[in-house]
């Protein structure tokens, strides 16, 4: 298993996490194998959030743990918050807010709430989950001053945000943001595309997200690919797709030579990336997940992953 340090800390993490939002799907038996399986492939980092089915998943989660043959500190724990959720947009796995909160008494209330359905004493880290238009910087520095001091919180980042919203904030903050969660993959390369049509005129030239890759290798947080198998947002999978001949099969002939599978090129084509990325996994099919997580330890060549890239539809300019 690859690992990389988390931000600019000393802590070694694995290139992939499992994202828990789907073991909201699970009994805690099935949550507890899902645990123990990657856990043995060297996986030592949990992504959770608050409004992950409503919580449940993060309450399956704590007795999954609870039941393993595993210890708390296994895994680095991380979750999310700041999202008040819409019950009647949300629906199993898919949750949707109908409001992001900031306010202090908003973030110390989920921190409280995710310790105790996860039964935990502290996390390892905790973003906060979308940007809130509203958000006082000084009001945030204010929660997690006391959330760290108080023992709750070890670490600190963000989710979905752009370079100039992770300034601000920073500039309020004693602590160091060390993540910043971003939808990443084969087919949604926004961020690379831009900068290989620089000073041109076309769609791909479009600058959708402020340098994000370039500011977050310069300020040293770790991107967190979410998503990574996704075509759209939550439009579905790439793989094995009939809407990706080309990319499946590109996919099917590098995994062919490294004697894996298409999801392991799709997890390797992202760790290439020499801004040293961590793929967050959100499958819970124990088997899947393997398959996976042995896209950590395939190196593609340059060739081969401009072929990926040039596979999924995009080109040079």
């Amino acid at each position: 298993m690859k690992t990389i340090k988390l931000g600019d800390s000393q802590l070694g993490v694995s290139a992939v996490a499992l994202g828990i939002m789907r073991m909201v799907s699970l009994d805690t038996s099935a949550a507890t194998k899902v645990l123990e399986t990657v856990h043995a492939k060297g996986v030592n980092f949990i992504d959770a959030a608050d409004i992950y089915g409503n919580g449940e998943s993060e309450r399956i989660f704590g007795q999954a743990l609870k039941q393993a043959d595993l210890k708390r500190d296994d895994f680095f724990i991380q979750s999310k918050g700041g999202i008040v959720l819409d019950p009647n947009r949300s629906h199993g796995d898919l949750v949707f807010g109908k409001r992001y909160d900031f306010s202090k008494k908003h973030i110390i209330a989920a921190v409280d709430g995710i310790l105790q359905r996860m039964q935990l004493d502290y996390l390892d880290g905790f973003l906060l989950h979308r940007p809130d238009p509203l958000m006082d910087p000084a009001e945030v520095a204010a929660a997690f001053d006391e959330l760290q001091a108080a023992g709750k919180v070890r670490h600190f980042g963000v989710s979905n945000f752009n370079p100039m919203q992770v300034t601000m904030l920073q500039a309020a903050l004693s602590q160091k943001l060390m993540v910043n969660q971003l939808q990443f993959g084969v087919m949604h390369t926004g961020p690379i595309q831009f900068g290989l049509h620089t000073n041109m005129q076309d769609d791909s030239s479009v600058n959708h997200d402020g340098e994000i890759i370039e500011y977050s290798r310069l300020h040293h947080m770790t991107i967190q690919a979410w998503s990574p198998y996704q075509y759209g947002t939550f439009a579905g999978t790439y793989i094995d797709n009939p809407k990706f001949p080309k990319l499946n099969k590109k996919l099917q002939e590098l995994a062919d030579k490294y004697a894996v599978t298409k999801n392991a090129i799709a997890t390797a084509w992202i760790v290439r990336h020499p801004a040293n990325m961590q793929v967050i996994l959100g499958s819970m099919n124990p088997q899947h997940l393997s398959e996976s997580i042995a896209g950590t330890d395939v190196h593609l060549t340059r060739q081969e992953w401009y072929d990926v890239y040039f596979a999924a539809g995009n080109d040079l300019p």
